[in-house]
């Protein structure tokens, strides 16, 4: 088992080859999210979609999604079965729609519409907990945020930076051994990695550059 410093020193070097992999800076700092948006309140309707759902399929439904609504009043006002309509496409679709319409609801109500930066506030909300709270700080703040959602959490273990279970457990091990400015690059990072090659049935080890860090591989080597 790895020291918490040995953790850093090899957390360090996955960000480094990633960045690079995926032609970024060595910082990892301009890693991009792949849902579309242009604001906060179009990134926490979108990540709220992306439950149990693709980026692909979610972008597709939110192109005319967005244009729809604007607001936060134009979701709490809308009709619910027409709302469920605009998003039917999506998995669980019924359920996302209560929760974005009663998220909206709140945005209204408390915080005149807009989408809080906090934490605290954002979790106060329908339908979101940390992951989609520190998605929409780390891409649409730029507060430092590591959300762990199933392939940061599979990712992370496979490299041996966590062998923790619960997300909350897993962000607070990585966000000790991860330099503060790189955690929400950390987050992106790690999903790109995830979906492209990292994948949870068949991964793509013969096409990943960090075999050499990477407790699985070594494990399926041995």
């Amino acid at each position: 088992m790895l020291s918490p410093e040995e953790k850093r020193e090899r957390a360090a070097k996955i960000l480094d080859i990633l960045a690079k992999d995926m032609d970024l800076e060595p910082s990892g700092e301009s890693a991009l999210i792949e849902l579309k948006f242009t604001n906060p309140l179009e990134l926490l309707v979108a990540t709220i979609l992306s439950a149990q759902c693709t980026d692909a399929r979610v972008n597709i439904t939110t192109e005319t999604l967005f244009k729809k609504y604007k607001t936060a009043a134009d979701y709490a006002s809308a009709a619910p079965d027409g709302f469920e309509d605009d998003i039917k496409s999506i998995n669980f679709f019924r359920n996302k729609a209560k929760n974005i319409q009663a998220c909206a609801t709140q945005l209204v109500k408390d915080f005149g519409g807009e989408v809080p930066g906090e934490m605290d506030a954002l979790t106060s909300l329908a339908g979101v907990g940390r992951k989609t709270a520190n998605v929409v700080l780390g891409n649409a703040f730029g507060v430092p945020a590591l959300a762990v959602d199933t392939h940061v959490k599979r990712v992370a273990a496979r490299l041996g930076l966590t062998a923790k279970s619960d997300p909350d457990k897993i962000e607070a091990e990585l966000t000790a051994i991860i330099d503060k400015e790189r955690w929400t690059a950390t987050t992106n990072l790690l999903i790109l990695h995830g979906r492209r090659r990292c994948k949870a049935r068949k991964p793509l080890c013969d096409e990943c550059r960090l075999t050499s860090l990477c407790d699985y591989f070594a494990q399926l080597s041995a």
